[in-house]
């Protein structure tokens, strides 16, 4: 570092700021410390500076061992955002979302000393284990418990199956059926609270819960029930694989889609577009998501920052050929 300072004509402190992105340096100042960076091939010790500060540039990230689209998006979407930012992120994967699974992998991050911490935490078991972090750990839940007091970032699933429940209404149906997702699961909640939620500020009928998981085999047995039923004309489910069941299911029992049935699902899917028919679905921002969240962490990081915010981003409703107005 001080090589590049003598050739850059400054300090070693102005190194140490361009090297950290502070915002305090003249921008000519700052090319051309990178240009002597590049010039020496420059690397910063990281080990040396996790030495002094007791922290390293690396965030600890704690996932659901899943292949599920949500879950496995948002953990994509940060750890190209931390990447942007400078960090390495090490990921530790649980089979079981329960307490005691994801104390163990928050202590072993800890043991790494990372910057901070980010649990994807999507049910009431692996919220709970949240308690257990000791104060003063910088750290970022991902569609956690949205009554817990720490910082939070989510898709706005309440909002985004009010709309989708809406657009089902406006197209002229009666009301709305509802395959959810596991009712343990924060996502699966807020959908099905932003289902029952545009039912009734339409005045509509609010049909019986159907449950399920959140596999395409679980929509299909929802789907076998729901096409025997005639007065059954519309459909949001909870993600997207539920409407891949469902559609095969009403095209067993001989109902079309959408001029019997209309479906919605959520997430969208990459192959949400080649369903027969497309399917209109929910699309979360995963890489707003993502931002919001290493700007959480990086605020506690730099200032310690103790506020509790909860930031929720708004999905949007991509309109495909599986609703039509009821026959």
């Amino acid at each position: 570092m001080t090589d590049v300072a003598r050739l850059a004509g400054v300090s070693h402190q102005t190194v140490s700021r361009v090297l950290n992105n502070h915002p305090n340096v003249r921008e000519q100042t700052r090319l051309r410390v990178q240009a002597a960076i590049k010039e020496l091939d420059y690397r910063p010790n990281r080990a040396a500076r996790a030495l002094v500060t007791g922290k390293t540039q690396l965030i600890g990230v704690v996932a659901q061992n899943s292949t599920l689209y949500g879950p496995a998006s948002l953990l994509s979407a940060f750890e190209e955002a931390a990447g942007k930012a400078g960090f390495a992120v090490s990921v530790r994967r649980v089979t079981v979302l329960d307490r005691d699974s994801i104390a163990a992998a928050v202590e072993r991050h800890r043991d790494q000393r990372v910057a901070g911490i980010v649990v994807i935490a999507p049910n009431g078991s692996a919220a709970d284990a949240l308690a257990d972090v000791p104060a003063g750990v910088p750290l970022v839940t991902v569609d956690g418990d949205p009554d817990r007091p720490t910082p939070l970032v989510t898709v706005d699933q309440a909002a985004g199956a009010f709309e989708a429940t809406t657009h089902l209404l406006q197209a002229g149906h009666q009301t709305v059926w509802h395959v959810s997702g596991p009712t343990d699961w924060f996502d699966a909640a807020g959908r099905a609270q932003g289902w029952r939620r545009a039912l009734e500020a339409a005045n509509a009928e609010v049909p019986p819960l159907v449950t399920a998981d959140w596999s395409a085999a679980s929509g299909h047995r929802a789907g076998q029930m729901l096409a025997r039923m005639p007065e059954v004309t519309a459909v949001f489910c909870s993600n997207d694989h539920l409407a891949l069941g469902l559609l095969l299911a009403l095209s067993e029992r001989g109902r079309r889609v959408p001029h019997d049935v209309s479906v919605i699902g959520f997430d969208d899917v990459p192959e949400a577009a080649y369903y027969i028919p497309p399917l209109t679905t929910v699309r979360p921002d995963f890489a707003a998501v993502a931002r919001e969240t290493l700007g959480l962490l990086l605020e506690q990081l730099s200032d310690g920052e103790t506020a509790r915010p909860r930031r929720a981003i708004a999905p949007v409703l991509v309109t495909r050929a599986s609703v039509a107005p009821p026959a």
